[in-house]
């Protein structure tokens, strides 16, 4: 495969996984099947309402998803896109309102929550089920069902009706706190503060010992003892053993004698039997006379 179907492949499924990460941080968190005297909506009336928490730590757009207390018809209301408060900001909430009465606005959905058995909570395709949370039969006026903490597993009816708001209502007790009821008069906290402090200083006092060891190191004795071992390798290095020498020679010699081959000339000179040269000879240019 090549690396342009590689990015091409990454770029479709990296969005697709934190489009699936986004989905799975949306939960829904705490509901109000009857409202007598509870929470008011923005046009004045009680109604019961649906709170989604955003488990994550970075804003989601709720927008384009269902929302239904129907399995069988999950995309009975669509939450419309485009608008800046289906955006819901890192771990927190937004509210809706179950009053069928979809006119109101886009927090305001066309069901109700007196009759019904569920809420649930689907992706924009529709199909992909994100969250559902069961009505309990025995709801009673102005008390909210929901999970005990924010994006947790336990659910029951709650003390107190946070919309908007953590679930948490009682203030829970610090570590601090807890280790102060263990430890009222502070002995333990004084064995691991003093066992944090000695063990501290022994690991200075390792410390400070090796760095003096450093300190006390005779540096220019070493140089000097390197410079005096220096020019006595320089001098082994010099010498060259005396059969390393012959071996050179004896190539040398044969190298001078192979350079011309053995060479023999002989001269030969043949007598002419005319003295004279043919060239300035007129005799062969004179006209003979007839007889």
């Amino acid at each position: 495969m090549s690396k342009q179907k590689l990015f091409i492949l990454a770029l479709i499924i990296f969005p697709l996984l934190g489009y699936s990460q986004k989905n799975k941080s949306l939960l829904i968190n705490e509901i109000l099947i009857l409202n007598d005297s509870n929470y008011i909506d923005d046009f004045g009336e009680r109604n019961g309402w649906i709170e989604i928490f955003n488990a994550s730590y970075a804003p989601v757009d709720i927008g384009g998803m269902y929302l239904t207390n129907d399995l069988q018809n999950p995309r009975k209301y669509k939450i419309p896109k485009g608008d800046p408060r289906t955006i819901i900001p890192p771990r927190s909430y937004i509210v809706f309102y179950a009053n069928n009465k979809p006119t109101h606005g886009i927090l305001h959905l066309n069901f109700e929550l007196k009759n019904s058995k569920l809420v649930a909570l689907f992706e924009s395709n529709g199909k992909k089920l994100v969250d559902k949370m069961m009505i309990p039969a025995d709801a009673k006026p102005d008390i909210s069902y929901g999970r005990l903490e924010d994006g947790g597993t336990e659910l029951g009816f709650l003390k107190k009706t946070t919309p908007k708001a953590t679930n948490i209502t009682e203030e829970k007790e610090t570590s601090a706190e807890k280790f102060g009821k263990l430890d009222p008069f502070g002995i333990a906290m004084a064995i691991i503060a003093m066992s944090v402090v000695f063990s501290s200083l022994a690991l200075l006092s390792l410390i400070f010992r090796n760095i003096n060891k450093v300190y006390n190191l005779n540096i220019k004795a070493i140089f000097k003892r390197r410079r005096e071992e220096e020019p006595q390798a320089e001098a082994q290095e010099e010498g060259i053993p005396g059969e390393v020498a012959a071996a050179i020679a004896l190539a040398l010699h044969m190298y001078q004698q192979q350079i011309h081959d053995n060479e023999t000339t002989v001269l030969t000179i043949q007598r002419v039997s005319r003295l004279y040269s043919p060239w300035s000879s007129k005799i062969y240019g004179l006209r003979q006379t007839p007889r």
